[in-house]
């Protein structure tokens, strides 16, 4: 059995238990967060021991690997303690606020020789899997460039202060935009070698964004554009067409997949899933699971978790700046 502990008991770390629950062999044995009565709610729903210190809970002998699904700017400390305290790990995105906080968990996942996945959601989603597949069949030939976009209602319920302030790892392009940024990155299958972007909080009075254009230039000369906005009242859009040699290719977590072709969208059967933020969750602790039990490389590394920060680090200095930076990382 493995024994999950939630570090974070909030909006989406009850995601993560309720998908715990559904992977066998896996169980939730502790959660944490900042006030008891939180963790104790949390545990009543959803089981475990509850916690209000978090290195209490990592050293507790059940908890064999841990969710982060804290508020950003804790993913390093709280990852990094994990790690040195001998639990697996499952951080959910952002990685972390840095490149170099990134590089800090990297290195301490390999000394302490422990599984390090990051939860970039997209990789697990049933439309994604299926058109990603496609990809790989090589009936469309590669993708020549791609535009993918997430627009949404930026003050949700589940909205916090730390979400408003780019010290906190705040702002929408670290917290849902870059669900775009990485299904651009992941279905390109490709490395980004610079940005261009332009970036603002053009709808609301916060410090931290709540709108980006990013145009992205790959190392192999291929391109890309991202849209990430969190506006006041719309209509919302996520979704990524990808242009390829023979056809197109469009991917919505809510419709499915649809192929272009002749001028026409045909929809590829059974790629549409109703529950695909939860199942995705599932998927993300079956393939953990797994990688624990088998000693097997996770699916989505830190290193890839590294360089979707990296192109935020590069996206957020060429807004500053006026001009094409390079992605270091």
């Amino acid at each position: 059995m493995l024994g999950v502990g939630i570090l974070g008991a909030g909006f989406f770390g009850a995601y993560h238990a309720r998908a715990v629950a559904s992977v066998p062999d896996t169980k939730v044995v502790a959660v944490c967060a900042d006030e008891m009565a939180l963790a104790e709610a949390f545990a009543q729903d959803h089981g475990g021991r509850p916690y209000s210190d978090h290195r209490a809970m990592l050293d507790d002998k059940s908890v064999d690997a841990v969710a982060i699904t804290a508020p950003h700017h804790l993913h390093c400390r709280l990852a990094l303690d994990a790690l040195q305290a001998g639990k697996h790990v499952l951080l959910e995105k952002p990685m972390a606020l840095s490149s170099s906080e990134c590089s800090r968990i990297i290195a301490a996942a390999a000394t302490s020789r422990r599984k390090l996945m990051v939860g970039q959601i997209m990789h697990f989603v049933w439309p994604c899997l299926v058109a990603r597949e496609i990809l790989v069949r090589g009936e469309l030939g590669r993708p020549v460039t791609g535009s993918s976009a997430l627009l949404k209602t930026w003050m949700e319920s589940n909205r916090r202060g730390w979400h408003l302030d780019p010290a906190t790892g705040g702002g929408m392009l670290m917290t849902a935009g870059i669900h775009a940024l990485d299904q651009l990155v992941w279905l390109m299958d490709g490395r980004v070698g610079s940005i261009s972007a332009a970036i603002s909080s053009s709808f609301h009075d916060q410090k931290a964004d709540d709108s980006a254009m990013m145009l992205l230039r790959f190392t192999d000369g291929r391109y890309g554009q991202v849209a990430s906005v969190g506006f006041r009242d719309g209509g919302g859009r996520f979704d990524i067409d990808l242009v390829c040699e023979n056809g197109t290719l469009r991917v919505d977590p809510e419709r499915g997949v649809a192929i272009g072709r002749g001028g026409q969208w045909t929809d590829v059967p059974n790629s549409r899933d109703p529950q695909w933020m939860q199942n995705a969750v599932i998927r993300e602790w079956q393939a953990m699971a797994e990688a624990i039990a088998q000693d097997t490389d996770v699916p989505v590394t830190g290193e890839y978790g590294r360089h979707i920060i990296a192109c935020i680090e590069a996206a957020m200095m060429s807004a500053r700046e006026g001009r094409d930076v390079k992605v270091l990382a």
